[in-house]
């Protein structure tokens, strides 16, 4: 069963002003400091919910639970994703699937570099992606059951309900660099039926598509 998301910003610490990055540098969103913590959590029988809290303007440790768990799961936030980061509650999405598992999609406001993590509440393991091609970057359109990421040579869609997956080859493998994804994937349009997307290969912007089916 599907639940809306209801998305809700708690203050665990007093807003502070500030840049949390370099003023002079572009930045993919904004860096303004606040130590404020991430709530997410849907409507359900067992209140399953996802916290990220924030320590000196940055991402510090994640937490997630339900009723249903004798003790709450807890990361440090960047043991998940391989390094530090900043993040604006803006760019940030969760997706919780009932007491099953919860998806965190977000962008570093850095580089624009795009995240996706799956974290179950059981003790299965937890499946994060530095390479995701997530909708809050406003040249990337992915529906929004989707999660989508590439592995440089190719795309990999997946319906963060049922499970299911679908992929289109980009032909050969790019230089793609997560950390400026722009340079090689212009924009893409994914939703479950086709995927679109303008790459540049050997040099050259193509524009490739292919009508999927999950599966």
């Amino acid at each position: 069963m599907r639940f809306i998301i209801i998305p809700v910003l708690i203050v665990a610490a007093a807003f502070s002003f500030g840049s949390c990055g370099s003023s002079s540098s572009k930045t993919f969103c904004d860096t303004t400091c606040n130590n404020d913590t991430l709530r997410y959590t849907i409507e359900h029988p067992d209140h399953p919910f996802v916290y990220i809290s924030v320590k000196n303007c940055a991402p510090d440790s994640i937490t997630w639970g339900n009723d249903m768990m004798l003790n709450n799961r807890k990361m440090k936030f960047s043991d998940m994703t391989g390094e530090e980061l900043k993040l604006n509650k803006n760019f940030v999405r969760s997706y919780i699937k009932d007491t099953s598992y919860a998806w965190i999609l977000f962008n570093d406001c850095i580089n624009g570099q795009g995240y996706a993590i799956k974290i179950p509440y059981n003790k299965g393991n937890i499946s994060p992606k530095n390479n995701a091609i997530n909708s809050l970057d406003p040249k990337y359109s992915v529906a929004e059951n989707l999660v989508a990421y590439t592995d440089r040579g190719n795309v990999f869609i997946e319906d963060m309900e049922t499970g299911k997956k679908a992929m289109m080859t980009f032909g050969k493998r790019t230089d793609l660099d997560y950390n400026a994804m722009h340079e090689t994937i212009d924009s893409v349009n994914i939703t479950p039926t086709k995927v679109w997307v303008k790459i540049k290969i050997d040099g050259a912007w193509k524009e490739l598509n292919k009508d999927i089916t999950l599966e």
